[in-house]
């Protein structure tokens, strides 16, 4: 199967990101969820003035397994978010989403 993005010249990312032979709205939506939750973990680190050593340390964790979540490399299980946000002062929770139709 030959590779989509070589068929396009695409002039910019909102082309790729608008692109639905490339993008379903359910992987756009998972990438977003990532981006905000990968933010949402450094903001909430920092604004405790941690270092990814210390909430290593105060989790349980490897100070890797920290930036890796940080940097998106690895969304993790469940319980291992939620040892971070519980030590950051946040806990997860389920929300409905919004009907825009």
């Amino acid at each position: 199967m030959p590779n989509e993005l070589n068929k396009v010249d695409f002039d910019d990312f909102d082309n790729i990101w608008n692109d639905p032979s490339l993008l379903t709205p359910e992987e756009k939506e998972e990438i977003e969820f990532n981006i905000e939750l990968a933010g949402k973990l450094i903001e909430a680190r920092e604004q405790k003035g941690l270092t990814q050593e210390k909430l290593a340390q105060l989790t349980g964790l490897k100070q890797p397994t920290i930036a890796k979540l940080e940097k998106m490399e690895s969304m993790s299980q469940i319980d291992t978010l939620t040892k971070v946000l519980r030590v950051l002062g946040y806990k997860l929770a389920i929300v409905p989403q919004i009907n825009n139709e």
